[in-house]
């Protein structure tokens, strides 16, 4: 039986009229003409749409002459590339979809480029992200993450105000794409940065609604809030600033080298700089210049070249092209990439930061409050994990330790009860005041300033690590517990935590809230979850009373 679906990328198109004659236009006619491309005007899609089709042929390899040379026997294999690029008008948008080598049709600057990653944040599963790029400001540093099974945001460390999102990959909620309608198995994949990669419709119909459901999530739901931080990030809008940004570049890009400007590959080409053999620069002049890698000295060359004021454009309207074989021509070209995007660098304004990448300014730390905040009021759930008694005033730590694991069926008080810390035996550590039945590991303070949640904190994060790391704390751990539940709670040989529950009594009696934690305090456990988090470890906040007596504990459950 025929599949009904494809798996394509799909783009949305900025700057282009929804007319036959504007999406034909928009397109590189020349660059078409040379790869002898054909056009049609397909009108079963009931929409505006144009279709360009083209073969991309070699009559020998590039490997063959090579190949020759090293083993001395000459063969001659031919090579075939096709390519089709697809332009719809859908409701006044124009989108465009390109079949094996035509997505290289495609212009990059009438690209949206956040059209498949906010899809993607609005609807791919938080907890079943399969991969992400991200990019790390003022590092010039680009991070790949693959995990083939889908694992949580929090696993993979995304959440981070100075990480910037390019691209997620992961499972679907349930969306009424054609493929969810069409198969029994309704979890199927979609990869969004600049482009969505998912299946879609292949019948006029069925794709024409698939990409009207596309255009429904992305501009009525809104982010999931797992993933609503990806959108936290973004890049300087006020013109003024980015007035003096370009203007303080150009300056820099008009005196020698001095290690200020670094490279960094294209958040949306990372596939073709993989593939590509040679890159061929031209800027500032109708020449272009090869190269085995990307030049950056030929790079700042040039723009030093440029008179003051015009340096940075020069490299807007410059070009790197990555090729699969500089002898191919056009049909080896793996992508035009504009120049700027290539470099990376951070420009100060007075007291505040800011990084080029990606051809775009961003701030440093201009979203770290916000982040913070957010971060904190994640760890405070709707429903806590458990409802704390009442911690009495005079009642020490110890004390009320036991009698919360008095109260609950299954729960060890394991307060004071350390084990040998392997890196200094003298110094013992505490790995949890309480563990309860399904094994989580709960840490009690009472606290009037900064200080006691910051040990708190540490000590959470100094447990995790060592029940992680060492063979030696494990098995002690387990030997406590069994030891201090007389045998009735047994942990297996490997255990690991999976959660961790910090109960907070502040003694000034106020309420727990995310916004009545002590500022200091609200910066280092924001930084403890992420750190815990990133081990697959949920970190949650619970909030001790502090007004009513001991006797009113809750009765055993």
């Amino acid at each position: 039986m025929a599949s009904s679906t494809a798996l394509l990328t799909l783009y949305r198109l900025r700057g282009v009229a929804p007319t036959l004659e504007a999406m034909h236009d928009a397109l590189d006619l020349d660059h078409l003409a040379e790869l002898g491309a054909e056009l049609h005007v397909p009108e079963v899609l009931g929409v505006p749409a144009v279709y360009f089709t083209c073969g991309m042929e070699r009559s020998e390899a590039p490997w063959c002459d090579n190949m020759f040379r090293t083993t001395g026997i000459h063969v001659v294999e031919s090579v075939r590339r096709s390519a089709a690029v697809l332009l719809l008008a859908i409701d006044s948008e124009v989108y465009a979809v390109g079949c094996d080598q035509g997505y290289r049709l495609i212009p990059e600057h009438l690209k949206d480029k956040r059209f498949g990653l906010s899809f993607a944040i609005r609807q791919i599963d938080p907890n079943m992200i399969r991969g992400a790029v991200t990019k790390a400001l003022g590092q010039a540093r680009t991070d790949i993450s693959l995990t083939p099974t889908g694992t949580s945001v929090p696993t993979l460390g995304l959440r981070d105000h100075m990480r910037i999102v390019r691209s997620l990959g992961g499972y679907l909620d349930d969306i009424p794409l054609t493929r969810s309608r069409s198969t029994r198995d309704k979890a199927f994949t979609a990869h969004g940065g600049c482009g969505l990669r998912v299946a879609l419709g292949i019948e006029p119909q069925d794709l024409i609604s698939d990409i009207r459901e596309i255009a429904r999530v992305c501009g009525e739901r809104t982010p999931h809030r797992e993933l609503e931080f990806v959108d936290h990030i973004v890049p300087v809008k006020d013109m003024p600033t980015l007035a003096m940004l370009d203007a303080a570049l150009d300056d820099v890009l008009g005196r020698p080298s001095n290690g200020r400007i670094s490279v960094s590959v294209p958040s949306d080409h990372h596939d073709a700089y993989t593939a590509a053999t040679a890159y061929r620069t031209r800027i500032n002049s109708s020449g272009a210049f090869d190269s085995d890698d990307f030049d950056l000295g030929y790079v700042l060359t040039r723009a030093r070249l440029a008179q003051p004021g015009q340096r940075l454009d020069a490299l807007r309207t410059g070009t790197v092209t990555l090729l699969r074989d500089r002898y191919a021509g056009a049909a080896e070209t793996l992508a035009v990439t504009c120049a700027i995007e290539w470099l990376e660098t951070e420009i100060s304004l007075d007291s505040r930061r800011f990084w080029l990448m990606d051809g775009e300014w961003y701030e440093i730390g201009a979203s770290y409050l916000r982040e913070t905040a957010a971060t904190v009021a994640g760890l405070f759930p709707s429903t806590p994990y458990f409802d704390a008694p009442a911690w009495q005033q005079g009642i020490s730590e110890n004390s009320y330790n036991k009698n919360v694991a008095k109260s609950h069926r299954g729960w060890v008080c394991l307060d004071t009860k350390n084990v040998t810390n392997p890196l200094r035996p003298t110094d013992p550590v505490e790995i949890c005041d309480l563990l309860t039945e399904d094994n989580t590991l709960v840490l009690v303070k009472r606290a009037d300033k900064s200080s006691p949640l910051s040990h708190l904190f540490s000590q959470a994060r100094v447990a995790v690590e060592l029940l992680y790391e060492s063979a030696e704390v494990r098995a002690k751990f387990a030997a406590k517990v069994l030891r201090e539940s007389d045998g009735k709670h047994s942990l297996p040989a490997d255990f690991t935590p999976r959660r961790v529950v910090l109960a907070i009594c502040l003694k000034n009696g106020e309420d727990l809230t995310p916004k009545s934690i002590f500022g200091f305090s609200q910066i280092t456990i924001a930084q403890t979850s992420k750190a815990l988090a990133a081990r697959g470890v949920t970190v949650e906040v619970v909030g001790i009373p502090s007004t009513a007596r001991v006797s009113e504990l809750p009765a055993a459950a």
